[in-house]
């Protein structure tokens, strides 16, 4: 069904709605292999800002934020070759590829205080499964996805699993929950089936430079409008017309909250980001708590509600948003005009920063990790000034130390629980009372919702059948085998909707097997049974 890139594509213009990686992706392939014109490439983005889940931002003053960090490893086959064409920021000789590679070689994640309890370190030497709980994590990775349906993480494993370091690993990792889709769970134990001997360690954990924003956003967008693609912010597309024909359909109209609207020419196309982890986040502060906001508040999910009542191909929203405690959480952002927090990590774990990752308190009630990124993790930020990222998957709970909810606590009292776990309270005190400290808290009221549990059919193909000149992109368009809350899903998704509507002859990257690699299996084998 694709369009032939000889044909003359100069009056084709093509409309990304969101800016995430996803988006940002399809427009780097669109400019480089379709023919199509930079300047006839539109993003149309709700927020001032671009980058969706890849983001960081602030200053030493007011704070520094990053919603949530996004790990990588070096089989994002589709991830670093899009990353091959993009110049760095800092030496555009150099590719955004190639400068990640070569901070990943200097700083290479061995995690020696992967768990703590009481402020202590947790030997994870065993991942402290039973020979069942063993049996059953490889039976999972056996069954069809399809035999699995809508079940639940809990519904496979007995209760004992959630109390076991690997799970606890796996959790804080990946942020997957009890009640997480057990199909999800299955598609990461497949395709990081190479990673699961160091899991403890975080072996073959690989990060950006800086904070994503930085790193990944900002040269892909200066790339892309030094081609003339134009990133129009603040319109928001509220509704789509399509013409849906019994073998075709055909997106007609892009409605903007303005009232105004886009009429799709023949030789128009449209890419929509269904679905967002990041929509309707709030950010609280130093005293005052983030607020939770829903589905009201958001874009991307009023839109694809919409859409989704004008045909089943569109999928089903529901099960990814209407369960907003079941897939909220909440994440801190420490800014510290200060070195004795890291200079007490560093001597306290024997990681320098940038090589430890995370660290988890398992005996916290709001099962709380934080990681220190190699230092500075923005560009703007000061060599006096030092960062560090936090987030809680049980923010309904009470902290052991602060009597609230993480929901109900502002950046001060989440430092206040953190520093109780790692009975550091006394030491942090002056540098708080002297005020070199912010902590900026965020609620996030979607970050769990791709993991919800979901049929087949409630993501939508990439490219619906019959669809003309339209198609879904990001971490709610459906991708077999690969996994979501990774960037690769996303760009994936791009390469799949370019490749799939313009005929240029070129495959998508497959998606890493490792699965059916002997060496990775028996690894595995001998890692769970330690």
């Amino acid at each position: 069904m694709g369009i032939k890139k000889e044909s003359n594509m100069n009056d084709s213009h093509v409309y990304l709605i969101g800016s995430g990686i996803a988006a940002l992706a399809s427009a780097v392939y669109l400019e480089k292999e379709t023919g199509v014109l930079g300047k006839n490439i539109h993003f149309l983005e709700k927020d001032s800002i671009s980058g969706g889940a890849l983001d960081g931002a602030g200053d030493a003053e007011k704070g520094f934020v990053v919603r949530g960090g996004r790990m990588h490893e070096k089989h994002y086959e589709c991830y670093w070759e899009l990353l091959s064409h993009i110049p760095s920021l800092e030496d555009p000789t150099v590719s955004v590829r190639d400068e990640s590679y070569d901070f990943n070689d200097r700083f290479v994640s061995n995690a020696q205080a992967r768990l703590l309890k009481e402020g202590k370190k947790v030997d994870v030497s065993s991942y402290g499964l039973s020979f069942k709980q063993q049996a059953e994590l490889l039976k999972l990775t056996y069954v069809s996805e399809k035999s699995l349906g809508n079940k639940r993480i809990e519904d496979w494993f007995d209760q004992a699993f959630f109390e076991t370091n690997f799970w606890y690993i796996w959790t804080s990792m990946f942020a997957f929950q009890k009640w997480s889709s057990l199909a999800e769970m299955r598609r990461y134990m497949k395709r990081f089936i190479h990673l699961v001997s160091g899991l403890n360690r975080l072996g073959g954990v690989m990060r950006t430079k800086y904070n994503q924003y930085d790193s990944v956003v900002r040269p892909m967008k200066k790339y892309l409008e030094s081609k003339g693609v134009k990133f129009e912010m603040g319109k928001e597309v509220v509704d789509i017309d399509f013409n849906l024909g019994v073998d075709k359909k055909t997106a007609t109209v892009l409605h903007l909250k303005n009232k105004s609207e886009i009429v799709l020419k023949e030789s128009d196309f449209v890419f929509i980001t269904n679905g967002s982890i990041t929509d309707s986040t709030d950010n609280g502060s130093w005293n005052t708590p983030a607020k939770l906001k829903g589905v009201e508040q958001s874009g991307a999910w009023k839109l694809w509600k919409k859409i989704a009542q004008k045909d089943p191909a569109f999928g089903n929203p529901s099960p990814f948003c209407d369960h907003i405690d079941l897939q909220k959480w909440y994440s801190f952002t420490a800014t510290l005009k200060d070195s004795t927090f890291h200079d007490y990590m560093e001597n306290f774990s024997g990681n320098v920063d940038g090589t430890g990752g995370l660290v988890t308190l398992t005996d916290s009630n709001w099962l709380m990790s934080f990681v220190i990124a190699r230092q500075p993790h923005f560009p703007n930020q000061p060599d006096d000034v030092k960062i560090f990222w936090g987030y809680g998957l049980y923010p309904d709970r009470k902290g052991n130390y602060v009597d609230k909810t993480m929901a109900e606590c502002s950046g001060a009292e989440m430092l206040e629980e953190l520093y109780y776990h790692l009975n550091i309270q006394e030491i942090m005190k002056p540098i708080t009372e002297a005020g070199k400290v912010n902590c900026i808290p965020v609620a996030m009221p979607f970050i769990d919702s791709l993991f919800m549990p979901r049929e087949l059919g409630d993501r939508p193909e990439v490219i619906p059948k019959g669809a003309t000149n339209f198609a879904f992109l990001g971490q709610f368009a459906e991708v077999p085998k690969d996994c979501v809350f990774t960037v690769e899903y996303s760009v994936r998704t791009a390469q799949t909707a370019v490749y799939g509507l313009f005929e240029i002859g070129k495959k998508v990257h497959p998606v890493y097997d490792s699965i059916h690699n002997p060496k990775y299996l028996l690894e595995a084998v001998k890692a769970i049974s330690r």
